[in-house]
């Protein structure tokens, strides 16, 4: 390379996408599933362009994420784009005062474009240790609309994925729901797949009171799942609530998708608040926080465990040793399609995407490895937003 690349251009496409039989829940946030409802939603491309003719790309975020990329987009702007480190704190600094949520999106972007610039996949450059990755079954939120509105329906769902080669699944219960229903779904599932499966459950901080975390962490104990995820209303922050949580129930405790970025999680990790530390490329400052995160939790003797889908994370994933299993979600028995078709080509991240032993594969292209179908982005195109 004759001269450092720079950045020339930084884009924002937003595009819409409607789920048949997905709806919401009381209070609209856990979206569930509803027959004959259909919902709207809405999702980002990030690209960013380069003198050198290489573009780096990302698909994820939310508005919150894209307010912030145009703060920071004009300081971009000239920038090498191999020079992560410097523009990851750089912009650490600058969003200081924010949740930073903006950063990830871009470094992610970055990652993209060293592969394409060196002609390799992204794990390849982070270091790879593995390319297939074994693979949990992460629900939508239990419903009352037929779907996972009852123990047995998630019972017989977890069979199902079981099955199918998921060697782990993960229950998303109800929100504002009774506690006992959570409980009898926690000892239900692990009655219907015996000991051949890991066993998760994620309330995703529905739970009212600790106490109520208490009953259904004892029910956990008894059915011996894997981990005990985000459970109450304390947003899944609260270091010393989970480290009184951990000192009376034995299931590990998993919290830490709610902090952001690497300092934080270091904390967290020495004030006793989780066993398994949560990360995240989209939510902690892109794959280069991620991975900071990662080899800190290893330095503590401790596995990361990455929150969601996504060709990133694969990547991610790929090349950490102490991490376990991809989050393959959220997926249903009843909603066939989840997600849009945004990747060209056979990637996915459907129920089906495992093959028989329950691993999903790493991609091997250079860069992400999952071309942007720029035909149904185009197609689907609400509105872009052009920085240059």
């Amino acid at each position: 390379m004759s001269r450092a690349p720079r950045i020339n251009r930084v884009t924002v496409h937003r595009f819409s996408w409607q789920t048949p039989d997905l709806g919401v829940d009381y209070n609209g946030f856990n979206q569930v599933y509803q027959a004959g409802s259909c919902l709207n939603q809405t999702g980002y491309v990030l690209s960013v362009g380069t003198d050198v003719g290489i573009t780096g790309e990302y698909v994820g975020g939310t508005a919150a994420s894209y307010a912030q990329v145009g703060m920071l987009a004009q300081y971009l702007l000239g920038k090498n784009p191999l020079e992560r480190e410097r523009i990851y704190n750089d912009l650490k600094r600058a969003f200081r005062k924010h949740d930073r949520m903006g950063i990830g999106p871009v470094d992610i972007a970055l990652w993209d474009i060293a592969g394409k610039l060196y002609d390799a996949p992204v794990w390849q450059l982070l270091g790879g240790f593995r390319t297939s990755l074994p693979a949990y079954a992460s629900t939508y939120h239990g419903d009352d609309n037929g779907g996972l509105s009852t123990p047995q329906a998630f019972a017989e769902f977890a069979r199902q994925c079981r099955d199918m080669g998921y060697p782990a699944f993960k229950i998303h219960g109800w929100g504002n729901g009774p506690i006992q229903r959570e409980a009898e779904t926690v000892l239900a599932t692990r009655r219907a797949v015996g000991d051949r499966m890991d066993l998760m459950l994620d309330p995703a901080c529905e739970y009212n009171t600790w106490a109520d975390t208490l009953k259904v962490g004892l029910a956990c104990d008894e059915a011996r799942y894997m981990w005990l995820e985000d459970p109450y209303k304390d947003g899944g922050i609260s270091a010393f609530g989970h480290r009184k949580l951990r000192q009376v129930i034995k299931t590990p405790i998993l919290i830490g998708e709610h902090i952001r970025g690497h300092e934080l999680h270091v904390d967290n990790i020495v004030a006793d608040g989780t066993d398994f530390v949560r990360a995240d490329a989209d939510y902690d400052c892109g794959i280069t926080g991620l991975m900071k995160i990662a080899h800190s939790a290893e330095g503590f003797g401790l596995d990361v465990e990455i929150h969601a889908p996504g060709p990133a994370h694969r990547h991610c994933m790929a090349a950490i040793r102490n991490t376990n299993y991809y989050e393959l979600g959220l997926v249903h028995p009843g909603v066939k399609q989840t997600k849009p078709p945004v990747y060209a080509g056979d990637y996915s991240d459907e129920l089906d995407a495992v093959d028989a032993n329950g691993h999903v594969p790493v991609p091997t292209g250079p860069g992400l490895g999952v071309p942007v179908d720029w035909e149904y982005v185009n197609r689907q195109q609400i509105d872009q937003v052009v920085y240059d």
